[in-house]
């Protein structure tokens, strides 16, 4: 029986071995403390002894008769009767039974416990049993169990919290039992104060004396003594360091590449080198293969769970034996640690999420790491990990996530750094970002609007954080409906990049690209087609075919010349083409991504091809709310891009009800003015004037026209389009 410490393997074993004895299944019973090679010998001796009539001189000489005596016999021996059960109790090392494991006997059974799990406890005629933990109602009822027998009963849902806060783990759930009863403590007490990283694990144990059923050892310590055997296993003074390091992390699972990466082998070279233990004979660094060859020793001594095959969580490690290993660093060391861990998690972050589930666990790091590192991950300055995070978030759709994350960080950063440091004027720039993405444009422009004067006076109005201000500052004039402005912004910000990056910058072709797009969305569809066909070349051969950008720029190619020359077909085409690239690249949840899917499907209605369009936007709602949420301005958006493409084979009335209903969802959520809301009433004036109401058409249309006028200017696209559409329908 193999598995953590604490997990209950000794009192399985010896719960068999009692119930075998007590109903006569065994003539002989041995039971050996297996902790070493010395203590096997002395209990073998000791059996010897008593089965075979007589004290040996030598231990070895003992043992060697015991197990010869447990052979099985020809029936005239008369022996070979005797059932016998030998127990070995805690193997510590494999190397221990070598030459004393006992026979194979149809007459006898051999049941050994052990937090080791090497290939040479195992083989023919032996079974592995892995032992887990108690599942979370399993391990409530034994709390309530036992506390009902010293008449203490508490609330259901705290025995179930802290069954869970203890990780389910039997030892564990005994002594901490053993501890409230003692101390007289409720288990709302007791959790506060596990919690609390200023309380070292073993202060809420028994002390020696007051451990339950006969334990030996508290659950601490029992783990310690298995690290220790790692630490002096080849590669030697890596085993500490390295658990150290995944006790800074996710419990649930760490990365398989976090542990192998550069920051991380430095670390634990650093860590080796400081061991006192440590000789001239090891290395200075750490190899990969090192690091791997201690995982594989810390999963062989059940400190860890290594599953190779499970890459985006290789490294498991139950939540108190990460928590007693943070209990024992040096002073300071939580520190270095921290950072190590930090510098290890960037190292394996695409810059692209586009494993979504990697990307998600990498967030789940991030996050445990920060709500141990305490003051670690801001000093001297904060650690990109915090900012990375936030952004992550929010590339996986949670807009409204990353948001609130990165207002905390700016509270964090104003209070820590002061309101005039670069990185809390650049996490400003992030909020503003998220806010738009999360919904709200126009706070976004009035966020970056404010922002940028005091990064002028500050950073200089050449630094790169005040040009992707501008940048940021552009991109959100155009969601707001002030395309002109967004032109604006974008051709000062070019003629200044172009000055001090050079035209071939990575961040000169993206602001070509903005400018290019907002000159189309402003109405002239053909110079924003011709200046983005112009640059494509140029993106090809400076970023590269799968750069994100190089990307956007074939979609919105193929949009604006579809718009200047009404050939949707080829749009159709093209998008088709390119929508697999985009999902192969970013990942099917990206912005990007699903703008295409979007505009794919309106350009197969316009084609005629209503029933792709509406299968389309379908299955793009669906993904649109279970990523960015119901009520996001580009889920409305698509539920009314869908309903407008049903309404061509919808009942009428269905379809008005459907728009009606959804209108005033928008109007609550992102207000009448909104560019989405507006869009969707120039989609219900059009389907009234194609079921024949002329008249309600036109009312609308001419509601719209005023509105829009208003909000978007004369001359933005949109209103020019109301414009065309109310004259001919007046017509």
């Amino acid at each position: 029986m193999s598995g953590v410490g604490g997990v209950g393997k000794t009192q399985l074993a010896a719960h068999h071995a009692r119930c075998m004895w007590q109903a006569g299944e065994v003539d002989l019973l041995v039971w050996v403390t297996a902790s070493s090679r010395e203590a096997v010998l002395a209990a073998y001796a000791q059996a010897a002894e008593e089965t075979l009539g007589g004290p040996l001189s030598d231990p070895e000489r003992a043992a060697s008769a015991f197990l010869a005596w447990l052979q099985p016999r020809p029936p005239s021996d008369g022996s070979s009767g005797c059932r016998w059960l030998v127990v070995l109790d805690d193997v510590a090392d494999p190397g221990h039974l070598r030459g004393l494991w006992p026979p194979s006997s149809l007459s006898g059974r051999t049941l050994v416990t052990t937090r080791r799990r090497d290939a040479a406890l195992t083989g023919p005629e032996r079974s592995l049993v892995e032992v887990s933990l108690f599942t979370p109602s399993e391990a409530a009822a034994y709390l309530s169990d036992t506390l009902a027998v010293h008449g203490r009963h508490e609330a259901p849902e705290q025995l179930a919290a802290l069954a869970m806060d203890l990780g389910c783990l039997p030892l564990a759930l005994s002594q901490a039992a053993a501890y409230l009863i003692d101390a007289d403590m409720d288990c709302a007490t007791y959790r506060t104060r596990l919690v609390d990283r200023n309380t070292v694990l073993s202060t809420l144990l028994p002390d020696t004396s007051g451990l339950p059923d006969d334990q030996a050892v508290t659950v601490t310590a029992a783990w310690s003594l298995s690290l220790e055997q790692a630490n002096r296993t080849r590669p030697r003074n890596l085993a500490r360091p390295m658990l150290q390091l995944a006790a800074m992390l996710d419990a649930n699972g760490i990365p398989a590449g976090v542990l192998t990466s550069p920051p991380a082998l430095t670390y634990l070279a650093a860590q080796r080198a400081a061991t006192p233990t440590s000789n001239a004979c090891e290395p200075l660094q750490t190899t990969a293969e090192e690091a791997t060859s201690t995982l594989r020793i810390l999963h062989r001594l059940n400190l860890i769970d290594h599953t190779p095959t499970s890459p985006h969580r290789a490294i498991r490690v139950h939540q108190l034996i990460q928590r007693a290993v943070r209990d024992t660093p040096p002073v300071g060391h939580i520190e270095s640690c921290a950072r190590a861990a930090a510098d290890a998690l960037m190292a394996i972050w695409p810059e692209v999420d586009r494993d979504t589930a990697l990307a998600q666990v990498l967030r789940a790091n991030a996050e445990t790491l920060r709500s141990l590192a305490g003051d670690a991950l801001w000093r001297p300055g904060p650690h990109p990990l915090l900012l990375r995070s936030g952004q992550s978030l929010g590339k996986a759709g949670q807009a409204s996530a990353a948001r609130d994350y990165i207002r905390r960080l700016v509270g964090t950063s104003q209070s820590r750094l002061g309101p005039d440091d670069p990185h809390t004027l650049n996490a400003r720039r992030n909020l503003a970002w998220w806010q738009g993405e999360a919904g709200s444009p126009t706070a976004a422009v009035a966020a970056l609007t404010s922002l940028l004067p005091q990064q002028q006076q500050l950073l200089g109005p050449d630094h790169p954080d005040t040009l992707s201000t501008r940048s940021d500052l552009g991109h959100w004039q155009r969601y707001a409906g002030d395309t002109a402005g967004a032109v604006t912004t974008f051709m000062v910000l070019l003629t200044d990049q172009k000055r001090l990056l050079g035209p071939d910058h990575p961040d000169t072709l993206v602001t070509r690209h903005d400018l290019a797009h907002c000159q189309a969305r402003n109405g002239d569809f053909a110079a924003g087609a011709i200046a983005l066909a112009e640059l494509l070349p140029h993106l090809l051969e400076t970023l590269g075919a799968e750069h994100p950008t190089t990307l956007l720029t074939r979609h919105d190619l193929a949009f604006w010349q579809s718009k200047a020359s009404g050939d949707i077909e080829r749009a159709v085409r093209v998008l088709a083409q390119l929508l697999p690239d985009m999902e192969r690249v970013l990942g099917p949840e990206h912005h990007h991504a699903q703008i295409t899917r979007s505009n794919l499907a309106n350009f197969q209605g316009e084609a005629g091809d209503v029933a792709s369009a509406v299968t389309t936007l379908t299955a793009l709602l669906a993904d649109r709310k279970r990523v960015l949420g119901a009520e996001h301005p580009r889920t409305l958006l698509t539920c009314s891009d869908l309903i407008r493409w049903q309404a061509r084979t919808e009942d009428p009335a269905t379809v008005t009800e459907a728009f009606t209903d959804l209108l005033e969802k928008m109007q609550q959520v992102l207000g009448p003015d909104h560019p989405t809301t507006l869009k969707t009433r120039s989609y219900l004036a059009r389907f009234w004037s194609e079921a024949g109401n002329a008249a309600e058409a036109v009312r609308e249309l001419t509601e719209l026209l005023a509105d829009q006028t208003r909000v978007l200017g004369p001359q933005h696209p949109d209103t020019a389009t109301t414009r065309d559409e109310l004259a001919y329908r007046r017509g």
